[in-house]
């Protein structure tokens, strides 16, 4: 078992202690916390929402439908796929029959 990396994120003007396992997980928590960080500024300058709560769900709504969005076009692309390749078997078995 490897040893585990500690290392501190700011998010909102708190220190978040995580213990990570490469660095390159170290890399992607300090970009998230960077993105979350630039978020929460632009809805704070955009909406003037001072509340670090309310800014914090706004951000991670926006971070969850942007999954979810994402979910939905992934399995958009696998059933295009799928219906593709059905067609094309098709069209394989009739040229070969």
């Amino acid at each position: 078992m490897s040893d585990k990396i500690k290392i501190r994120v700011h998010i909102a003007n708190r220190k978040y202690p995580l213990n990570i396992n490469s660095a390159n997980e170290e890399e992607a928590m300090r970009r998230a916390a960077q993105r979350i960080n630039e978020l929460a500024l632009r809805f704070e300058r955009d909406y003037a929402v001072s509340d670090k709560q309310d800014v914090l769900a706004m951000c991670a709504l926006q971070f969850a439908s942007a999954l979810e969005l994402n979910d939905i076009d992934s399995k958009d692309v696998v059933q295009n796929a799928v219906d593709r390749l059905k067609a094309l078997n098709q069209l394989m078995e009739e040229r070969l029959a």
